[in-house]
């Protein structure tokens, strides 16, 4: 089978454990197009950057940086990780993603979600108490904007839109691909198998292979709305960091995750504390996070894959503020030799063979 890897990045701004300098957000758009570029060479499948509305984080707006990233790219999926759908037009955020699926001759993709972050809901006037109405209503006007133009369509929550013409299309008139993030609560997961749409599946702790029973249900409800296994494709998202060894990628990742679950996390002020044996316990075989040599990541990916028969894999890395030039040698290890052996084995041969 053609199984995906690939990197997405939130552009933290986090302070560094050690020296406790922030970088300013040129410098971390800088180091994201360098880290999607080299995603590029070496063969992985998707970058994609999340969306935050608040100082300790540079991406507000996922679809300009990766409008900036198509420019230095040729190959590359270009995805938003997730689009806070429920706070957004969805009018709109068709708009500038089928613009940069043209800029990138068709690399664009979404992933929607209502947001684990909600700092965006008052930014824009939305009430957190339609949290999940706003998302339902929404996805499904996404859904028919790509479906038809012009466009006639009414809801409850926004104008109506009459004979819209929504435009630009998405490149050669082809279907922009839309995912749907979930977090791991059933509704969630139903909510975009009865839709049809694929599932990104965000899997933050844990054991990793914990998450079967929502896959499960997911494919469960998806085929009772008579939608085909095609249709219905899984993806893991989730924290992770590859080095040559095992101790480096301890090493090295954890003083700036650590820092990340101080800094980052949903309430501004009211991190979690990650002991560094809580962390090591997560990077186990058992545990959920993909911290380890490459050999570790893909055994890690194919013991998930029994699971979950999913097709795509995509690692956040940069969690916190992991430096740059580790963060680089991360990626080129995910594309030189995590994706070739995990593919290899999903094939049943060996790496030589398959060279």
């Amino acid at each position: 089978m053609s199984f995906d890897i690939g990197v997405y990045h939130f552009g933290e701004l986090t302070a560094d454990p050690v020296t406790g300098a922030r970088k300013s957000p040129a410098e971390r758009f800088d180091e994201l197009i360098e880290q999607a570029v080299l995603a590029d060479e070496v063969g992985l499948s998707v970058f994609a950057v999340g969306e935050h509305h608040r100082s300790d984080f540079a991406v507000s707006a996922p679809a300009v940086v990766l409008a900036a990233m198509a420019a230095r790219t040729t190959q590359i999926r270009l995805s938003s990780a997730v689009t806070v759908l429920s706070s957004d037009d969805p009018v709109r955020v068709f708009e500038q993603f089928a613009t940069l699926d043209n800029l990138s001759h068709g690399r664009a993709e979404l992933i929607v979600g209502r947001g684990s972050y909600t700092e965006s809901f008052p930014l824009f006037g939305y009430d957190l108490a339609g949290y999940g109405d706003l998302f339902e209503e929404k996805l499904d006007l996404l859904m028919a904007i790509q479906a038809s133009n012009p466009l006639t369509w009414s809801g409850r929550l926004r104008p109506a839109l009459h004979n819209a013409d929504v435009a630009p299309r998405a490149f050669e008139d082809r279907t922009l691909p839309v995912w749907v993030g979930v977090g791991g609560t059933p509704a969630s997961a139903v909510r975009a198998a009865t839709r049809g749409l694929p599932m990104a599946l965000g899997i933050l702790g844990g054991r990793v292979d914990g998450f079967a029973p929502i896959v499960d249900l997911y494919r469960e409800a998806g085929a009772r709305a008579g939608h085909t296994p095609e249709q219905l494709r899984v993806s893991v998202n989730g924290p992770g960091f590859v080095a040559k060894t095992s101790q480096a990628a301890i090493e090295i990742s954890y003083p700036s995750f650590a820092q990340g679950m101080r800094e980052n996390f949903h309430e501004r002020g009211q991190g979690v504390h990650m002991p560094r044996r809580a962390y090591e316990a997560s990077a186990s075989p058992a545990g959920a996070l993909f911290i380890g040599s490459p050999a570790e990541i893909v055994d890690k990916i194919l013991r998930q894959h029994e699971a979950y028969g999913h097709e795509r894999y995509i690692m956040q890395l940069g969690f916190g503020n992991t430096p740059h030039r580790e963060t680089l040698e991360a990626i080129e290890l995910l594309g030189t030799e995590v994706l070739p052996q995990v593919r290899a084995a999903l094939a049943g041969v060996t790496t030589d063979d398959a060279a």
